[in-house]
């Protein structure tokens, strides 16, 4: 059980594919405009990657080696096409604003890596956990940055005003370089809270100071 747990906590913090990884950037940043649009994408990330990673484990063995990296995309087309359905027929609006980067999922980097590195070697008890781990640890960073850019971008959280009508929207935090500056702290925090939490290693052994010969009296 504790080795899950370290699976399963690799993708949310040590091993977080944009925090640690800084893979499948472009679409995080393009979608965190909004809380809805990151935990949108967030959780369509964790379904795919999750469904992908299942599939692929149970059927390693009979996936032949020189075809491996055509079958793998086709799976994880083929759920990126579920949950892109999903999201047209019950949350329009969602699916509207998230646009392209939906049916991009498919060539995202973090899914081809966990697939490749992960679920094509390890049964499917590993896999689920690291599938779980990679997609909310990819959703919790989402939803922070979105938080951020849609609160001093617009004044609001998830679409309802919760700053004074007298605040200014900064525009700055909802256009691209925003994306990339809120980005920035977020790895900068990660940074100092790893430093932070960072064991102590053995102290230096003490050195003896080397005296110089006393001079002798003339």
């Amino acid at each position: 059980m504790k080795r899950l747990f370290k699976i399963f906590t690799n993708g949310l913090i040590r091993e977080n594919p944009l925090l640690m990884l800084m893979i499948g950037l472009c679409s995080s940043l393009a979608v965190t405009t909004a809380v809805a649009n990151g935990i949108g994408m967030g959780l369509s990330m964790t379904f795919v990657i999750l469904m992908s990673e299942i599939v692929i484990s149970l059927f390693r063995k009979l996936i032949p080696e020189s075809i491996r990296i055509p079958v793998f995309i086709i799976i994880i087309a083929a759920f990126t096409t579920v949950i892109d359905y999903v999201l047209k027929a019950w949350f329009p609006d969602l699916s509207k604003a998230m646009g392209v980067f939906i049916p991009l999922i498919v060539v995202n980097c973090i899914i081809m890596g966990r697939v490749e590195g992960f679920a094509s070697k390890k049964p499917v008890g590993d896999v689920v956990f690291d599938a779980l781990g990679m997609g909310l640890g990819y959703t919790w960073v989402l939803t922070g940055i979105a938080l951020i850019r849609e609160l001093l971008g617009s004044g609001t959280i998830l679409s309802v005003p919760v700053l004074p009508a007298s605040y200014q929207p900064i525009l700055f935090f909802v256009l691209p370089p925003g994306g990339f500056f809120v980005f920035a702290l977020f790895i900068a925090l990660n940074i100092f809270i790893k430093s932070r939490l960072k064991e102590p290693g053995p102290a230096p052994e003490p050195h003896c100071a080397v005296t110089a010969p006393e001079e002798k009296n003339a």
